[in-house]
């Protein structure tokens, strides 16, 4: 048996992802975004959350895949990672779950259409359920971060 982790489920698309719950501080529903000029297409803005400013980031956008509008399931994860707190658009988050860490694979080279670099690994939950977990420095590279930072600044 490997390590006990507790993930937050979140999906894009028909895709299940996983983010260890250690770095997710809030979930949110969608909210008012106010937009930031010469960023990323993927940077939608920032959020004011109780008074913190967060740059957001739709992940379907920051993967490359096809950016659809929001619903009443869409959310926003709020994560943090290496002292930086940024929201993740996301199509539904619903689930926590237990899962042994033996369970995940690494990462093939693409997976949905999202490169390797940004996935942690693959877990297997049941014969037909597969999650794939995020690697949140690469999803949150140092170029962006530094990026994303002088937006707070």
């Amino acid at each position: 048996m490997g390590e006990e982790l507790k993930v937050i489920v979140f999906k894009l698309g028909q895709e299940e992802y996983g983010i260890d719950v250690d770095n997710v501080q809030t979930i949110e529903r969608m909210m008012p975004i106010t937009r930031v000029p010469k960023t990323f297409s993927f940077v939608k803005g920032v959020i004011n959350l109780r008074g913190v400013v967060i740059p957001v980031i739709d992940l379907r956008g920051r993967f490359g895949l096809e950016e659809v509008e929001h619903t009443d399931q869409t959310r926003i994860i709020i994560v943090s990672a290496d002292e930086l707190e940024v929201g993740f658009i996301v199509d539904s988050a619903n689930d926590v779950i237990d899962l042994d860490s033996d369970l995940i694979d690494s990462p093939p080279d693409v997976v949905g259409g999202i490169k390797a670099k940004y996935l942690h690994g693959v877990a297997r939950i049941s014969e037909e359920r597969l999650l794939v977990m995020l690697n949140l420095s690469e999803v949150l590279s140092r170029k962006e971060i530094i990026q994303l930072e002088s937006l707070e600044g």
